[in-house]
């Protein structure tokens, strides 16, 4: 079975499909219109230093001058113990910028009506699981990642990349990933950084030297340690600007970049667009004939399994156990479609048979073993609901919604 990606591109907006096996399994969507620039890096030139403020503007080629405080002037401390961060303190701004130095900044905020964009000089680059600090000596871990065992597998394995050109931040998407990955995402971040600083040379200022990457790239960049077969892109300019980019970054996947210029839309060649259409129901049928009903609400989101006209045993039990075999595997791909985060409660048929229980936990859980965004479960025991099946997982929200 093949495995590939579609990338639709639009004046108002990128669209990326998975096809894994000739099935829609993901959807990512970016709207031009709500690209801002946060994580972009410049090369500024300081224009008013503001004692009084605290603060200093800083011209960095856009309409607008950006705002940067004296307390986002500061060396990397996420990984420093708290009590060694009052070494840190924040000194006058006079004493750190003068008017007309050149200054190397990110952007932490976008500009809002008649304000400039927020800077900070503690410059990151983030990937799928680590985030590089340049300069830095140290290896965080993410405070989600509660596992002391975990955490210090991650440190150790981390640890052999940090170098002279900086450390990193472990990510919580990284629990549980194997060293070959993790490896693959420090040598990206450190040609990206090499990049930025090549850039950083040019004489002139008031620049560019690094943008957050667009979908498509960002896309690519997270499939990078997946087995894909082929990827299709209906833009020209945007097959071009991936050739680019995957020629510096992940030469491996440039091979696997074809430009689409058929007659057919390009989600039309696995009904992506219907698919899409269907991921927004509340109701989503499967092949037997039973259903789920998808209800998402602040606290949760619940998938309630019936048989609905599935009658294609004659024991009741063996109705039973086949629909929710079925609706294990229906569910984890609406789990990725739709990009559900947060608590997942599956309220499974009842089912007497001590054995099938136990069928349908390990194919619910081989299902999500196949998702690329980190889920747990556990057991659960639902009190007045008049059933005892009902199966609880927390699920990580990927970066690209389907609104």
């Amino acid at each position: 079975m093949t495995a590939e990606l579609l990338v639709n591109v639009t004046p108002s907006e990128t669209r990326v499909a998975y096809i894994d096996g000739g099935i829609l399994q993901e959807i990512h969507i970016e709207r031009e219109a709500r690209r801002g620039i946060v994580g972009n890096i410049y090369k500024g030139r300081v224009s008013r230093v503001l004692p009084g403020m605290q603060a200093a503007f800083v011209d960095i080629g856009l309409e607008k001058a950006a705002f940067l405080h004296a307390s986002d002037i500061m060396p990397h401390t996420e990984c420093v113990a708290g009590e060694e961060q009052k070494n840190f303190t924040v000194r006058d701004i006079s004493e750190l910028v003068r008017q007309g130095q050149d200054l190397m900044v990110q952007v932490v905020k976008d500009p809002l009506g008649t304000k400039g964009a927020r800077l900070t000089t503690d410059i990151t680059l983030p990937s799928r699981y680590l985030v590089f600090m340049p300069g830095a000596s140290h290896v965080g871990v993410s405070q989600r990642i509660e596992s002391e065992t975990e955490r210090e597998r991650l440190k150790k394995v981390v640890a052999e990349y940090c170098d002279e050109q900086g450390g990193f931040i472990i990510r919580t998407a990284a629990e549980g990933v194997c060293e070959e990955d993790l490896a693959s995402d420090a040598a990206y971040l450190k040609r990206v950084w090499t990049k930025v600083m090549e850039r950083k040379k040019r004489p002139q200022t008031r620049y560019q030297m690094y943008g957050e990457l667009a979908l498509a790239q960002r896309v690519l960049r997270d499939f990078a340690d997946a087995e894909l077969d082929r990827i299709r892109v209906d833009s020209r300019l945007t097959y071009e600007a991936l050739l680019e980019f995957t020629a510096e970054y992940i030469p491996e996947m440039t091979s696997k970049l074809e430009h689409y210029s058929g007659h057919q839309p390009i989600f039309d060649l696995f009904d992506v667009e219907n698919e899409i259409q269907r991921a927004l129901e509340r109701k989503v049928e499967l092949k037997s004939g039973g259903y789920l009903i998808i209800d998402q609400t602040e606290a949760m989101t619940t998938v309630d399994i019936n048989t609905g006209a599935f009658v294609g045993h004659r024991n009741l039990d063996d109705t039973i156990f086949n629909t929710n075999i079925e609706a294990t595997q229906a569910i984890a791909r609406q789990l990725r479609l739709r990009n559900l985060g947060g608590i997942i409660i599956i309220d499974f048929i009842d089912m007497n048979n001590e054995d099938h229980r136990r069928r349908v936990l390990h194919s619910l859980e081989q299902a999500l073993s196949k998702d690329r965004v980190k889920n747990q479960h556990q057991r659960l025991f639902a009190t007045g609901s008049g059933r005892d099946d009902p199966q609880a997982y927390p699920r990580k929200r990927g970066t690209c919604a389907m609104q």
